[in-house]
């Protein structure tokens, strides 16, 4: 009779041990099937992958393969480490099924087929929300059973006929019998056969005996809740960011056209995009075929020095001229976007009445959409109906009344002129910037404790040095950060330059930018390869920008002791 209570318990210690023993084979399982997929492409079984897919497969599948194996053996020895290998690597595989049997089914193209009905299925979408609403209603009648009861089977009717009339509307069976035919294939068994059992393997291995008998603790189980919930935008991050991120770093060694199979081409793109040479010109005027290789380098630019001068040329022009570009666009846009910022915020930290209502007025530019914004300047720029121009000319007939001064109207091309196509583009990204800028000032005129302006007044303080010794050097955090954001900003310019300028180049390619050139390398010319180069660059310039401020910043910071 003593023995009776203990039998349950030890039924269920040997149904776990069995589950363990299972999950322990499905782990040495895969792994030898990873192994084996992993040497696959190198011994012809997957002849179409390209080089990178290959290696990408082998570099996973093996590693899985290793944790797999590892896995296996800390489940016999009963070690937690192979019951969190084991979530991770079902967890990963439970969703590359789910999305493969997506992908094979056509569900992603069932959804856009789905958005072409959306409107006349909408309705008894309503009507079983409505349903809803008319059962939610019953619990207000506690102390009426049977009108509650009535509401709520009314409401579960109207939800039924209403569910089921958008199913109808919206070709659900049609869809579901094209889903079942698309996945009666040999591929879509298979990863729905993947699918199901790597759900039961991380069912089984997430259950509270599986977790007692390999000895998890609190700390292993909130660990494993925080990466569970962490896990959608740590997947995407390392799919839709990590990923392109290292592919395009391969093939900026290639010679990559999005066509034709990659070939290894080394650091030739890098070669073509830094090979620039530096010749002395006897004369300012003198021909550039005279002292440079034209069918290799193209000129850049020349300095004229006294009687002489200096020749710029380079293999790829106009990689310089679009580095000329963005710097120049982010040595005048950067100022005029952080410095009447700071200004302004000054102003708007003030007391007076209805600074909230212009701080948000300042603001909205900043989350207007840049088409938007491109597109109303576009038309202030014009150069007849425009009111720049306008404006330009009021005035200039103004002074020219009151002054006799008889200055002519210019009439300027702001963006069919080389010399002001740039700048036309600069006003609208500062003016766009200033007002995120001012916020961040003024967030950080904010924590500025007011003593010390107290301090300063009973010393003698004006106002002008309260703002050089005081609230310049306590903003300099914000500062920092704010120049930082903007120039990564400023040298990453092309939405503004793309719908501004027509053609994107601009006259004379007075407004290529190293993005503008990146995208047409990539998208235009068809020149992947390039252009990940490109970006590559790109990124060390920025990254070198961005380094050199964190070391000005470190130097001078007020708060380093």
């Amino acid at each position: 009779m003593a023995e009776t209570p203990a039998r349950p318990s030890l039924d269920r210690a040997r149904r776990n041990d069995v589950v363990l023993r299972l999950l322990s084979l499905w782990r040495l399982l895969f792994g030898l099937l990873a192994g084996a997929g992993a040497i696959s492409p190198w011994i012809g079984i997957l002849p179409n992958l390209r080089l990178w897919q290959g290696l990408l497969l082998s570099v996973v599948l093996g590693l899985s393969a290793v944790l797999s194996l590892m896995a296996s053996l800390d489940i016999v020895r009963r070690r937690h480490r192979g019951r969190t290998i084991s979530l991770f690597i079902d967890y990963l595989g439970l969703v590359a099924c789910f999305v493969a049997v997506l992908q094979i089914g056509g569900v992603f193209t069932g959804i856009d087929a789905l958005a072409d009905v959306f409107g006349r299925s909408v309705l008894f979408l309503l009507a079983a929300f409505g349903g809803y609403l008319i059962s939610a209603a019953g619990d207000y009648f506690e102390g009426r059973p049977a009108i509650r009861t009535t509401l709520r089977r009314i409401g579960a009717g109207v939800m039924a006929v209403g569910g089921l009339m958008f199913l109808l509307a919206s070709d659900f069976l049609q869809g579901s019998l094209a889903l079942g035919t698309a996945l009666a294939h040999p591929a879509g068994i298979a990863f729905v056969t993947g699918l199901v059992v790597f759900g039961l393997a991380l069912w089984g291995m997430w259950r509270e005996p599986a977790a007692t008998a390999l000895n998890a603790k609190t700390g292993h189980e909130q660990m494993l809740s925080g990466w569970l919930f962490l896990s959608p935008n740590l997947l995407g991050f390392l799919i839709f960011f990590a990923g392109p991120l290292l592919l395009s770093f391969y093939f900026s060694f290639t010679d990559s056209d999005a066509i034709n199979p990659p070939k290894w081409v080394g650091l030739a793109n890098y070669a073509k995009i830094l090979n620039v040479t530096i010749q002395p010109l006897a004369t300012p005027d003198q021909l550039a075929r005279d002292v440079i290789d034209i069918k290799v380098f193209d000129e850049v630019g020349r300095m004229t020095i006294g009687d002489s001068g200096i020749l710029f040329g380079a293999a790829d022009r106009l990689f310089w001229l679009a580095l000329k570009n963005t710097l120049a666009f982010a040595v005048i846009a950067v100022p005029l976007s952080v410095i009447p910022a700071l200004l302004l915020a000054n102003v708007l930290n003030s007391k007076l009445p209805g600074m909230k209502f212009f701080r948000a007025v300042y603001f909205i530019p900043s989350i207007a959409a840049i088409v938007g914004i491109s597109l109303v300047w576009k038309w202030l720029y014009n150069a007849t109906i425009g009111y720049v121009n306008y404006f330009i000319t009021q005035g200039i007939q103004v002074w020219n009344v009151l002054f006799h001064a008889g200055i002519i109207d210019p009439k300027i091309q702001w963006v069919s002129d080389e010399r002001t196509a740039l700048l036309a583009v600069i006003v609208i990204a500062a003016w766009q910037t200033m007002g995120f800028n001012t916020v961040l000032f003024l967030a950080g005129l904010q924590n500025i404790p007011g003593e010390l302006y107290e301090a300063a007044t009973v010393d003698g303080a004006g106002a002008v040095d309260k703002f050089l010794r005081i609230t310049i050097p306590m903003l300099a955090p914000s500062t920092f950060f704010v120049i930082s954001t903007t120039t990564i900003q400023a040298m990453q310019v092309f939405e503004q330059v793309f719908i501004l300028m027509n053609p994107p180049e601009g006259p004379n390619n007075s407004t290529l930018t190293l993005v503008l050139y990146l995208y047409r390398s990539a998208f235009n010319n068809f020149k992947q390869g390039y252009a990940s180069a490109l970006a590559w660059i790109l990124f060390i310039v920025i990254f070198g920008l961005t380094l050199l401020q964190f070391q000005r910043q470190r130097r001078s910071s007020i708060y380093e002791s």
